[in-house]
């Protein structure tokens, strides 16, 4: 999936009170996140997407929207999104993906569930999947390591040539691939 463009999608999200209509081309041109979860009002989903929520004006600040995507439909979003104090903090896109289009173009679709992975995708503005994790159903992820590696993915975008090792921070020293620092790291 690493170095793929993202497949042709149509679906209908719920964001900021509102139903709306989104496609690959609304994602093409900035940064994206697509954010897989199995289901809606379940258990380690609602903190991993409160987490997420806590660090989105960060993300919208480096020019990345999110997309949260599960099987569950755009009315089943606004009925969570309008019950639970943590997921109606939400300002980003609940996608839902009835159809199972968006996860399976992912490949995070679960075999004979109907449900995602826990998934995430880096997309750049190409539309190119940059970065990628998928964990088990218990393993929450964590929204400062995915800041972490989407300032990476964009430090490298911008300064070819440059790479960012383990453990990168933003303002840290990065790496120039060349034949003099083989076997010097």
């Amino acid at each position: 999936m690493i170095n793929t463009k993202i497949k042709p999608f149509n679906a209908t999200a719920y964001k900021q009170g509102e139903f709306v209509e989104i496609s690959e081309q609304d994602v093409l041109g900035k940064w994206a996140i697509f954010f897989f979860y199995p289901a809606d009002f379940t258990f380690v989903c609602p903190t991993e997407l409160g987490d997420l929520a806590d660090h989105y004006a960060e993300l919208q600040s480096r020019g990345v929207e999110v997309y949260s995507v599960s099987t569950d439909t755009h009315f089943t979003h606004k009925a969570w999104h309008d019950s639970s104090d943590t997921i109606g903090k939400i300002d980003y896109f609940m996608v839902g993906d009835q159809t199972g289009n968006i996860t399976n173009n992912f490949g995070v679709m679960r075999e004979g569930q109907g449900l995602a992975d826990r998934a995430t995708f880096l997309v750049d503005p190409d539309g190119v999947i940059q970065a990628m994790e998928i964990t088990a159903e218990g393993i929450g992820r964590d929204a400062e390591d995915l800041l972490r590696k989407v300032k990476a993915a964009q430090y490298v975008a911008n300064n070819p040539g440059e790479v960012c090792p383990a453990k990168w921070k933003e303002g840290e020293a990065t790496l120039a691939p060349s034949l003099d620092l083989v076997g010097k790291i």
